[in-house]
């Protein structure tokens, strides 16, 4: 097998001209195959003998060792191509690696607020002045009915029943839903459009931008973005919190007091349900986190 891995790493060098760096990598890999190979059989391995259960056992191993799911990964990789290679060159009748898939990357659980610290948030603007009433209605709004900051600024005023308690939501990929808003983030609503003043640039109407700028034209995403970072040092909260953290937070507080996975799933717009899943994680480590605290026989 290291004839092979000679002749690859040639092909890389003088063919695809590929740097010291990646040359390092793809020998490194394909010599940790090898010597895992020697050491199960007790030979040096044949490339064109190699299964695809001889090389699930290999991915097996490194899972064992503690490598990384990225680092198992760029292995198998460095598999899929040394196989295209012994394909090219006729050694090689099939690619072993082409049926494995790749480890599923770990999700990193969202950072959300407790209703605490979503008070103080909500709590932060100035209770006075224009500015003040229109990030609130803003703050009560992205976690009221947990909009992306992309679907809040898109809003206009045709989008809103308050009435109802409902706003039309234009979410990713032109999908549609609607999402209800509180009573708090409605009242909110309420003070800030009787105060809004709108640019002539501006559509009237059912075309208005709910949330404008100072000049009366449409608010950005990156507006809302420093208007959040403002309020998150006025209430101290942790340097993570983005404005999607009010998302996430929408959700994490709905699972925690008993909502059903596919009404959160209806709620966020999202395609899929193993998006919305995350969310069951969040909640599901609170209650650990509480049983552990509160349990006598916990520890």
């Amino acid at each position: 097998m290291h004839r092979e891995i000679a002749q690859f790493l040639r092909h890389l060098d003088a063919e695809r001209n590929s740097s010291p760096h990646t040359l390092k990598a793809y020998r490194e890999d394909l010599i940790s195959l090898a010597e895992y190979l020697a050491d199960e059989s007790g030979e040096a391995p044949d490339p064109a003998s190699i299964t695809t259960v001889e090389l699930r056992g290999y991915v097996a191993a490194l899972a064992e060792a503690g490598f990384a799911k990225t680092s198992i990964a760029r292995r198998l990789a460095s598999v899929r191509s040394f196989y295209r290679f012994g394909q090219r060159e006729g050694w090689a009748k099939a690619n072993p690696a082409a049926a494995l898939r790749n480890p599923r990357k770990s999700r990193k659980l969202p950072h959300f607020l407790t209703t605490d610290e979503i008070g103080r948030l909500l709590a932060a603007p100035p209770k006075k002045g224009k500015q003040g009433t229109r990030d609130r209605a803003i703050l009560e709004t992205l976690y009221s009915a947990g909009l992306r900051v992309s679907e809040l600024v898109g809003m206009n005023d045709g989008d809103l029943d308050l009435e109802q308690g409902i706003v039309h939501v234009r979410g990713k990929g032109r999908k549609e839903r609607l999402a209800p808003i509180g009573s708090y983030a409605a009242a909110a609503l309420r003070d800030w459009l009787a105060v809004r003043e709108l640019s002539p640039k501006e559509e009237s109407g059912r075309a208005a931008p709910v949330f404008t700028n100072r000049f009366g034209t449409r608010l950005t995403t990156r507006s809302v973005g420093r208007m959040l970072e403002k309020y998150i040092a006025t209430a101290s909260l942790d340097g993570r919190t983005s404005p999607h953290t009010l998302r996430h937070s929408f959700a994490t507080h709905l699972l925690d007091r008993g909502a059903d996975i596919r009404s959160v799933q209806e709620l966020l717009g999202h395609k899929s349900l193993v998006t919305t899943q995350i969310y069951t994680h969040v909640s599901t480590s609170t209650l650990r986190a509480a049983y552990e605290r509160a349990h006598p026989r916990a520890g």
